[in-house]
């Protein structure tokens, strides 16, 4: 697996060219939504985290070809099976001029592990921090665990003295409303700073000339700009206003490759599409009423109901994976005879209604996001139309992420859409902790509708601190086994990567969809 996967990801990265031209640019690009906070910790959105990265560094990060490298830390040991001593960077500055030091890890680790960050789940292995000297740090872990590395590379480091400064050392959350000065502002150490953010219009970003890496772009500064109207997005990028837009719409592909000045670049993602059910007695949608959900046959009959081949072919435009599992073939865990989608079978999902008691149907909730996912608004409104063929009505509310994804955190949709891309560890694991495994506070933080399966938390447990990995590849196997046979998540499909941006531009593309100008060349 790690082979194929070493090998995908090498293949995926563009070559970009070791001349660097000597006039220093402005990167201008855009996608369909906004950051969602410019706090760390207030979410778990991997878009927005793919933009903190640009102004915040990790202790480990990933490189050009994703594997895991020294960042902030510059070594680390096991010096117990619970407990990782890390030497830190020295000579680094944050970009409002604070030295970094193992005050700020201790910090910011605390503020990360708080019962309150609403991205406690990254770190979920990790009770404590010390400082041993100014420029070591331990980090205390419940057990042995085999991916604390994977999971730190999106950890990002904050200052202390500016937490303090600002009333900030307690993180913001995006789920209960908690708002920091973080939210609306950032002070990092990495490759660029953010000057300016008007929320849902602009966000502007300076080179960190004092950055401690040597840079890999010749880019003055990044301008980010949330378009959510496809036609008006790609409008800006033809008319020469971007440089620049991640994703480009799937029916715009042939047109932008095919105009002159232009180019499209596709590659598989690591993410996968799925639908998410409502485990608790009752629907939203019809209170009062048993919730038919909880019922395997009924979760059968709607994945049977759903045309996996039409969306792939007419929404997708042939450009999607049809997928039976929700981790994508690179990412550990995956298993080839597990990935079987139910059949699209009417007459069988109207037979397995019937026998669990609902001939006539029911009717169900059914919410979705219109600018996180590639169609994702268009997919809804199609499958509640395919739902509606066994007498399921699904009323279909679409939504912006920034407010879809707080009510989702509670738990407020029968059948909602989510898309995981197994980040930040690329393992399996990543779907088993967060959204399979019963929600305790360590487990299941992305698990906000009640499921809760005893074997599979037997698993996430047993596999959180297996260190034999044929073992624990066998563990997360055995969960996407239940999680498969009982329909616990309906798979749809794992979706693509399309940029499309100026000749100009030379930018590599990552399966994680991660945006990383710092390797970025304009010419």
């Amino acid at each position: 697996m790690k082979k194929y996967l070493k090998t995908l990801l090498a293949g995926l990265a563009l070559v970009v060219p070791m001349t660097m031209p000597s006039v220093a640019q402005t990167l201008r690009w855009s996608s369909a939504g906004d950051v969602i906070s410019y706090d760390p910790n207030a979410q778990v959105d991997s878009f927005t985290q793919s933009v903190h990265h640009m102004v915040f560094d990790p202790l480990v990060r990933r490189n050009k070809e994703l594997q895991l490298e020294p960042a902030l830390a510059t070594s680390w040991e096991v010096v117990a099976p619970d407990r990782w001593r890390f030497k830190l960077r020295q000579g680094v500055k944050f970009h409002e001029g604070q030295p970094f030091n193992a005050d700020d890890v201790v910090a910011t680790i605390q503020r990360q592990i708080d019962p309150g960050a609403r991205n406690r789940e990254n770190l979920s292995a990790v009770i404590g921090v010390e400082k041993v000297d100014d420029y070591t740090v331990d980090l205390i872990l419940s057990g042995p665990y085999p991916l604390l590395l994977n999971d730190l590379a999106a950890i990002y480091m904050m200052s202390k003295p500016w937490m303090e400064e600002h009333n900030a050392l307690k993180p913001g959350n995006t789920s209960t409303g908690a708002t920091t000065y973080a939210n609306n502002h950032a002070n990092g150490t990495g490759p660029f700073k953010l000057v300016t953010y008007e929320p849902d219009s602009k966000s502007v970003f300076a080179v960190n000339e004092e950055w401690w890496d040597k840079p890999q772009h010749n880019l003055k500064s990044v301008e980010f700009r949330p378009i959510a109207s496809d036609a008006t997005r790609v409008a800006a990028l033809l008319s020469g206003e971007l440089d620049m837009i991640a994703p480009v719409p799937l029916q715009d592909i042939d047109r932008v490759a095919n105009t002159q000045g232009f180019k499209v670049v596709e590659n598989p993602s690591l993410r996968v599409i799925f639908l998410g059910f409502n485990w608790k007695k009752e629907l939203h949608a019809e209170p009062g009423k048993p919730n038919p959900l909880l019922d395997v046959k009924v979760r059968q009959a709607l994945w049977h109901a759903v045309d996996l081949a039409t969306i792939q072919k007419r929404l997708m435009r042939g450009k999607s994976r049809t997928t039976g599992m929700m981790v994508a073939p690179p990412v550990t865990g995956y298993d080839e005879g597990i990935d079987a989608p139910l059949a699209y079978d009417i007459d069988k999902a109207k037979s397995l209604l019937a026998e669990a008691g609902y001939p006539d149907g029911f009717k169900v909730g059914l919410n979705c996001s219109n600018d996180r996912y590639i169609a994702d608004e268009q997919i809804c409104l199609a499958i509640a139309s395919m739902w509606a063929k066994i007498g399921v009505q699904a009323d279909v509310g679409v939504e912006s992420k920034t407010t879809y994804f707080p009510r989702m955190d509670k738990g407020e949709f029968d059948m909602y859409m989510l898309g995981w891309a197994s980040l930040p560890p690329m393992d399996g694991y990543s779907v088993l902790q967060a959204l399979l495994a019963t929600t305790d506070g360590k487990f299941g933080g992305s698990n906000s509708n009640g499921l809760s399966n005893p074997k599979i938390d037997e698993l996430a447990r047993k596999a959180s601190t297996e260190l034999d990995q044929d073992k624990r590849v066998a563990m997360l196997k055995e969960a996407f086994t239940i999680t498969h046979d009982e329909v616990l998540y309906l798979p749809l499909h794992q979706q693509p990567v399309a940029w499309a941006m100026s000749d100009k531009v030379d930018m590599p593309q990552f399966p994680d969809e991660y945006v990383r100008p710092w390797f970025a060349h304009m010419n």
